[in-house]
């Protein structure tokens, strides 16, 4: 090993890494576009709703996806970054935790 390498023998390569981060992102889009979608139809749902004293449906949706969304960028981009895998860990810390950010917006407007 060259004095420039720093790569440990238990590193995984950079190659599985992306195609790994490359996976969970596709993964991640398609969790996100349902959670917008369910959002979308429950703020659709609440405009033919009479009164509305209680909180939307819009809302609370938007909050179960966002503790779903912010619990996955946790559990899952956490738990590859403590593996030592970390392109992965952070595409889903960095995706989800946006998506999460995307859906709480939804809900609150």
């Amino acid at each position: 090993m060259s004095p420039g390498e720093m790569h440990s023998a238990d590193e995984p390569s950079t190659g599985p890494q992306i195609g790994v981060g490359v996976a969970l992102l596709l993964v991640d889009l398609v969790l996100i576009a349902g959670s917008v979608y369910c959002v979308g139809v429950a703020g659709w749902a609440d405009g033919y709703e009479s009164g509305g004293s209680a909180a939307s449906g819009a809302s609370q949706t938007a909050a179960q996806a966002m503790w779903l969304l912010g619990g996955g960028a946790v559990l899952t981009g956490g738990g590859l970054l403590a593996l030592g895998w970390r392109i992965p860990g952070i595409v889903q810390l960095v995706v989800l935790g946006a998506g999460a950010a995307l859906v709480s917006a939804m809900g609150a407007g």
